[in-house]
């Protein structure tokens, strides 16, 4: 015989993992309680307590406790708001329930609560999609069932989107810029450094030759470099940094984030500066703008890596370009939001809804739109 209020949480649990599509997340230090997390719904957060509740203060201490791990959740996942449902399955007749700042307070201790507990409001389809027609063992089986599947396709998207690939991709675009870097130092007779009419020559991104219709551009001069330094830097970093893209995104994504970043880069380029321009520097923000959307994605994963890697690299790399001279800071610029809503628009496997895949879409064609209009206005 299964205890009726396991059978409501199980239930609460099934419900929310398998319709809402909400995570259970580890906390430590907890007893009798199950924590979800899905940050697309209202309630980005919630708490299933099966604890026995005795009295006003240790509903007082309950709260503290609750506050704390959400305030913790809210600084792993860059949140400045997160709402909070506590649910309660076991409180004494005396205890008074009230709802705090961003943390809602509810008591169910059987499926007829429900009706009466304010989250139909919320979640209208519960009363009718919560698993409560069999009981005993079959429930247990029917819905451990559905939670194992639930979680094996979670899993299996996490190990494919996680485990080594084979890196190609990023490998031809290193040896596509070391082979125009050999053309670049044969014409110009030079291996070390370039001067800038053989540069012309050859593609580099420049406002006039864009108003001259010369589009061709926008995509050879991300795999032009001006000198060795400049060539080393960025791949070095494409090695890095592109490894990464193309296992969390995939080749065809990849190729498509970094095109497109390294044309937002130069169009931004050509409408800021007078004279010419080359690197893959611009594609390579891209990536870090990409990088960024993904690991938000996975922030309860990567939360530290964000903030310790991730986001200080950006910071410290945008600011050098404002303090040292010769650097397009505004094709970094460019390439990275680029980067941020083409990675947007083309989605994280698992994780992005379908509303941001329009509203990335939206936002790329607009960029890019804009920044041709500005160009030749």
């Amino acid at each position: 015989v299964v205890d009726k209020k396991d059978e409501l949480i199980m239930a609460l649990v099934h419900y929310f993992v398998t319709v809402k599509n909400y995570t259970p997340i580890v906390v430590r230090g907890v007893k009798d309680e199950i924590w979800l997390e899905n940050s697309n719904e209202l309630y980005k957060i919630i708490r299933i307590n099966s604890n026995h509740i005795h009295n006003n203060e240790q509903l007082s201490f309950d709260f503290f406790k609750t506050r704390n791990i959400v305030k913790q959740i809210k600084r792993k996942t860059f949140s400045f708001t997160v709402n909070t449902l506590n649910i309660f399955t076991d409180i004494g007749e005396n205890v008074e329930l009230t709802s705090q700042k961003n943390i809602d307070n509810t008591f169910i201790d059987s499926f007829e609560a429900i009706n009466n507990s304010g989250l139909l409001e919320v979640f209208p389809d519960l009363n009718d999609k919560i698993v409560k027609d069999k009981e005993g063992l079959d429930f247990i089986v029917n819905v451990t069932t559905d939670l194992n599947k639930k979680t094996e396709a979670s899993n299996r998207i996490y190990e494919d989107t996680f485990k080594p690939k084979k890196i190609i991709i990023t490998k031809i675009i290193i040896l596509t810029c070391v082979l125009m870097y050999g053309i670049t130092a044969i014409l110009a007779n030079n291996a070390l450094a370039f001067d800038s009419k053989t540069l012309y020559s050859l593609g580099a991104n420049s406002r006039v030759g864009l108003k001259h219709y010369e589009f061709y551009r926008l995509i050879i001069c991300m795999f032009l470099h001006g000198n060795i330094t400049h060539i080393i830097v960025n791949m070095y970093s494409l090695s890095i940094i592109g490894n990464q893209i193309e296992t969390y995104f995939g080749k065809v994504k990849y190729i498509v984030i970094y095109l497109y970043s390294g044309i937002v880069a130069a169009l931004l380029s050509a409408n800021v500066n007078t004279g010419i321009s080359v690197g893959a520097s611009g594609a390579i923000f891209g990536l870090l703008g990409a990088l960024l959307y993904f690991g938000y994605h996975y922030r309860v994963y990567l939360g530290e890596a964000l903030k310790r890697n991730i986001i200080p690299i950006i910071v410290i790399n945008i600011a050098l370009g404002f303090m040292i001279p010769n650097i397009d800071n505004a094709a970094h610029i460019g390439g990275l939001v680029g980067g941020y809503l083409m990675a947007m628009a083309l989605g994280v496997k698992g994780k992005s809804q379908k509303q941001e895949h329009i509203n990335g879409i939206i936002c790329s064609v607009v960029l890019a739109g804009f920044l041709i209009y500005l160009l030749f206005r």
